[in-house]
């Protein structure tokens, strides 16, 4: 079965740093591209953030670049995602996705999703 389980999230103050773990399994994690979405409430999904099968190439959108930094690691089959300087517009419900870098997976594809709350 294949699982994609998100942690991590949390409520923080504007400015601070979160890190998303996504843990992979039931497929072979090292021969897929993965990516980073995220939902607001009473919005459209956005992707966030994508890497490709070795980790040397990363993608972000405008609205994370600079802050967020994407990461894995596929010996332990997990994705990572860095958010430093967070701001109110980042807060949202993050899912990891697998099958692409630069665009939203399906969304048979993602996972359960983490809260991440950006609140003074």
């Amino acid at each position: 079965e294949v699982q994609l389980v998100e942690s991590g999230g949390g409520m923080v103050q504007p400015g601070g740093s979160l890190r998303l773990s996504c843990a992979a399994s039931g497929f072979n994690f090292g021969a897929v591209d993965m990516s980073w979405v995220r939902q607001a409430p009473g919005k459209g999904p956005e992707w966030v953030s994508g890497i490709d099968i070795s980790g040397g190439a990363t993608y972000y959108a405008e609205s994370v670049k600079g802050r967020f930094s994407i990461s894995r690691d596929n010996t332990k089959k997990t994705l990572y995602l860095q958010m430093n300087n967070l701001k109110f517009e980042d807060t949202a419900l993050y899912y990891c996705a697998r099958g692409a870098r630069r665009s939203i997976p399906q969304r048979a594809y993602w996972g359960q999703g983490t809260q991440v709350t950006v609140s003074s």
